[in-house]
């Protein structure tokens, strides 16, 4: 257990510059630049986003947990599996990306009406940041991460929440002991006018994670999804605009409430009709890799497993960024493209994006809880190999050759 809370806090560091993070972790960096000599703003905001970051995975952690004791198989990551959720999401971060364009602002009109303080209003946004970073973070997995997830999803629910927890604590470790430390903070950038540039710049990570998560639901849901969200986008951006016409109260007298009005009738009108449309679908989906790999299953590999064939099987889904990542660099080389044709290597794909209980299970069985896995069978029925998760061409070449029985 001890084993896996280290791998688990050293994957949750990693986690950190796993390209799934890179938007939020820029705006947790920006707002400890805006502390610059207040120690105290800036251990309030740390500690805020450390809070949030844990109760974020507590509470993901244990309906991931009461899922897999009602006795469905479902892993890291299994909330984006939902079209809803993944709805959801990409909004919220179409918000975020909107506000850091000045387009409105967080809690301005409650600040300038003196209802919270500062401080107060610092924390509570540093924490929703923690929590939306746990959210977005789970299409990713570090190395250390898989094993230790894997670990915990087959122990009682104590050792795994205790897993789970030094995870968020490896996630939220730096940003946290960098505010909570002046020695640290102090080694940052000074504020100043630039931060105004690069705070708007910072919108366009943002609005690059929106689209993929619009990709995902084109996907996962179909046309109809699709178009939903994309109208409610337009809505949303138009309430948002609304809303900050709103908090500029002196160029509006009393007419400001009824812009708030009208600001959230549009939210809820954006809202309302997701349940009945975010749901999956049976659609063809789109190619996720250059070849034509056979789609896996628990037949298919004991069907086609000590013939004389080496097997490699890519447990992937489209929201696994890391997945997408390997794919480019390497499953989708040249190199490794010639090492399946030379070795005669028969390709699947067990693709993960809508739920699918036969590919958590086969994870579930090679100790992993998130994506991705790539296993290797060798041809003479031997024990699979698993690779690890961040691929080069030369490890898949490397592995391809010997599961085939030759020299590189």
């Amino acid at each position: 257990m001890l084993t896996a809370m280290l791998a688990a806090l050293l994957g949750g560091i990693i986690l950190n510059v796993m390209p799934c993070v890179f938007p939020i972790v820029s705006l947790k960096a920006l707002g400890l630049m805006h502390h610059d000599g207040d120690a105290a703003s800036a251990r309030t905001e740390g500690i805020g986003f450390l809070l949030g970051t844990l109760a974020a995975m507590m509470v993901l952690a244990g309906i991931l947990l009461a899922i897999r004791a009602g006795g469905s198989a479902v892993g890291w990551g299994f909330q984006l599996q939902s079209p809803l959720v993944i709805a959801t999401l990409a909004l919220v971060i179409l918000g975020a990306a909107l506000n850091l364009l000045g387009v409105f602002e967080v809690g301005l009109s409650m600040q300038r009406a003196g209802e919270i303080a500062i401080g107060r209003g610092a924390f509570l946004r540093s924490a929703l940041t923690g929590a939306l970073a746990i959210v977005v973070a789970t299409p990713c997995s570090a190395p250390f991460m898989a094993g230790a997830i894997g670990y915990a999803l087959v122990q009682p629910p104590a050792v795994a929440l205790a897993i789970f927890f030094a995870l968020a604590v490896g996630f939220a470790a730096p940003f946290t002991l960098i505010s909570l430390f002046p020695a640290l903070a102090r080694r940052l950038p000074r504020p100043g006018p630039w931060m105004g540039i690069v705070k708007r710049a910072l919108a366009f990570p943002m609005f690059g994670a929106y689209a993929w998560l619009v990709w995902v639901l084109a996907q996962q849901a179909g046309s109809t999804a699709l178009a939903t969200l994309l109208a409610g986008s337009v809505v949303l951006s138009f309430a948002a605009w609304l809303y900050g016409m709103a908090q500029q109260r002196q160029m509006l007298g009393h007419g400001y409430r009824l812009m708030y009005a009208a600001t959230a009738l549009l939210v809820l009108a954006v809202i309302a009709p997701l349940p009945g449309v975010m749901k999956p679908t049976d659609a063809p989906q789109v190619a996720m890799q250059t070849q034509a790999p056979m789609v896996w299953s628990p037949q298919a590999v004991a069907e086609n497993r000590g013939h004389g064939r080496a097997i490699f099987v890519n447990f992937t889904a489209s929201w696994c960024i890391t997945c997408q990542v390997n794919d480019k660099t390497s499953l989708s080389t040249a190199a490794v493209k010639s090492a399946l044709a030379r070795t005669g290597t028969l390709y699947m794909v067990a693709d993960s994006t809508k739920f699918n209980a036969d590919i958590d299970d086969a994870m579930s069985q090679f100790g992993q809880g998130g994506l991705p896995l790539y296993v290797v069978y060798p041809a003479d029925g031997g024990k699979p190999q698993v690779l690890p998760q961040v691929l080069t061409p030369a490890i898949v070449v490397n592995a391809l050759d010997q599961a085939a029985g030759k020299k590189a």
